[in-house]
């Protein structure tokens, strides 16, 4: 089976990444990270979030990050809205692209965002309706796509329902979400494909977690199915608060060491981004959790 010619990363350690920091991370800390990501040549790097400081103070200052931002053409800074004032906020802010989110489990839906499915997606029309309307592109997240902490294993057709239903609010690109990294090769192919029945391959992307240690495995396995566009995290970082257990992204560095292999392009400066995974993970005082990048590291302090 052929795969994909090229392979496109969403950088989205700035935003998912540092959102359950406990310790507030520096702005200027943000904006370093955020420009040493795009300046290797990551196409999109999502920069903050308006939400709540209430339920999440570490993006309280994405006003000021988006204000800040010295954006490098090329690049897009895409921030992810929960509701209309988040999209006031934005389109005050200067935001080009925005991410919605929804879960494909009712248990996530309650916990994390206090809705139903339903409920959620009658929040995100409007959203969607009218960030269209000014302009803006809008990306779709699916969270708990294989299984959810709360109710088990995912049925594939609410994971391909979600899908559709954001592709029908006119996001552009859909990411499938493996929220808690229990994700296999396997369970990612069946899901891929139930989804892929209503939604073309192109516009699907994965978001994989490494729990369970499946994350390139899972994205190989997505490849082989023409899905080109990876959501991944410097350093590995992040985690999910509700899944007990859960690791961070999978680290961007480790996803472009396995791309080089295959021979993808990405355009993206893989020692320039294990350079920016040892300094955020110094500066926020966290163990690196990308094999490829502390390898990277180790060679380079040898020489």
């Amino acid at each position: 089976m052929s795969l994909p010619a090229s392979v496109k990363l969403v950088e989205v350690g700035p935003r998912d990444g540092l959102q359950n920091e406990a310790a507030l991370v520096p702005t200027a800390t943000k904006l370093e990270l955020i420009q040493r990501l795009a300046a290797a040549g990551l196409p999109v790097v999502e920069a903050g979030a308006f939400v709540s400081p209430r339920w999440v103070p570490q993006m309280a200052d994405s006003p000021e990050i988006f204000a800040r931002l010295c954006r490098r053409p090329g690049t897009t800074y895409p921030a992810l809205v929960p509701n209309e004032k988040g999209l006031e906020a934005a389109l005050q802010a200067g935001v080009e692209e925005i991410a919605i989110f929804v879960s494909a489990s009712e248990g996530f839906s309650q916990a994390n965002l206090a809705c139903s499915v339903d409920e959620s997606f009658a929040r995100l029309a409007p959203v969607a309706r009218n960030a269209l309307a000014a302009g803006l592109r809008v990306r779709g997240y699916v969270s708990c796509v294989i299984a959810c902490p709360f109710d088990g294993p995912t049925p594939l057709a609410q994971a391909a329902a979600a899908a559709a239903r954001l592709h029908a609010l006119g996001a552009y690109e859909i990411s499938m979400g493996d929220t808690i990294g229990i994700g296999t090769p396997g369970a990612v192919r069946a899901m891929i494909e139930a989804t892929a029945r209503d939604i073309p391959i192109q516009n699907l992307a994965m978001h994989f977690h490494d729990t369970y240690g499946q994350a390139l495995a899972n994205i190989l396995a997505s490849l082989q199915l023409g899905v080109a566009v990876f959501d991944s995290a410097v350093a590995g970082l992040g985690g999910c608060p509700y899944a007990p257990g859960a690791t961070g992204n999978v680290a961007t560095e480790d996803v472009l060491f396995m791309l080089q292999g295959l021979g993808l392009a990405t355009n993206i400066d893989l020692a320039a981004i294990a350079e920016t995974g040892a300094w955020i993970t110094q500066q926020i005082s966290r163990p690196n959790a990308s094999r490829a990048g502390r390898a990277l590291a180790a060679k380079n302090n040898k020489s």
